[in-house]
């Protein structure tokens, strides 16, 4: 009982520091932040902090495999949904992420504009590279099942998995180049509309799946980021 009550002792401390840090990170950046800002902000002397992690660069992991375990947390159940076909798990995949994402779109405004900060670049760079292993055995059960179905046709599923990861990267990664524009507008969202259109042609050829029977989201979810202005519609 003592040993369970440490480890929930020291885990609770260890995400702590992890709070403090993802606050830091996006107030001054990862590059800029400090180990003593980190020990100001949760109150904890330097040899406390170094008993959870050995350095900088240890707290930076500590925070991408975090981020990663809650990513996949709340993927975990659409994979594992037995009432699902390969194609509708691959669509609900897409279609939850594009949603999530909408309904915290006020304070992901924010956070995008700190996250991809030149001081924040090395760690986007390694919470994607993270991620990558992660979610490949996830997606390669998708890819793997819609081979047993018929519904897709690909020999070769994890390797399939990481193009049709990096193709969904790609999405996102345009969207917010978009965002970051100094007055996004409507006028943008033809434009998303058409990459979105050419990537799920591009993942429905990549998969061997019927053309038009993987739509990624609804595209009306652009118009919520990007409303109309005065004289359109």
């Amino acid at each position: 009982m003592a040993r369970i009550v440490k480890q929930e002792e020291y885990d609770l401390r260890r995400n702590n520091i992890l709070d403090a840090a993802q606050r830091l990170v996006y107030t001054k950046g990862y590059e800029q932040m400090s180990i003593q800002d980190i020990l100001a902000e949760v109150q904890i002397s330097k040899g406390a902090f170094y008993h959870y992690f050995a350095s900088k660069q240890d707290l930076m992991e500590g925070m991408i495999e975090r981020m990663a375990s809650q990513g996949l947390a709340l993927m975990l159940p659409i994979v594992e949904d037995t009432r699902l076909d390969a194609s509708q798990k691959m669509m609900r995949l897409f279609d939850f992420a594009a949603r999530w994402k909408s309904a915290r779109k006020e304070v992901l405004m924010t956070l995008v504009k700190v996250w991809y900060a030149d001081d924040n670049a090395l760690l986007r760079q390694k919470s994607q590279a993270a991620l990558l292993p992660r979610i490949t055995p996830l997606i390669t059960r998708i890819i793997r099942q819609g081979n047993d179905e018929g519904l897709f046709q690909t020999a070769f599923p994890e390797q399939t998995c990481e193009i049709v990861f990096s193709m969904m990267m790609g999405i996102g990664e345009s969207m917010i180049k978009q965002l970051l524009l100094p007055d996004p507008n409507f006028e943008v969202v033809q434009y998303l509309e058409g990459l979105t259109a050419s990537y799920q042609d591009a993942i429905e050829r990549v998969l061997g799946a019927t053309p038009g029977s993987l739509p990624l989201f609804d595209p009306s979810i652009f118009r919520e980021w990007f409303p109309p202005s005065n004289g359109h519609i």
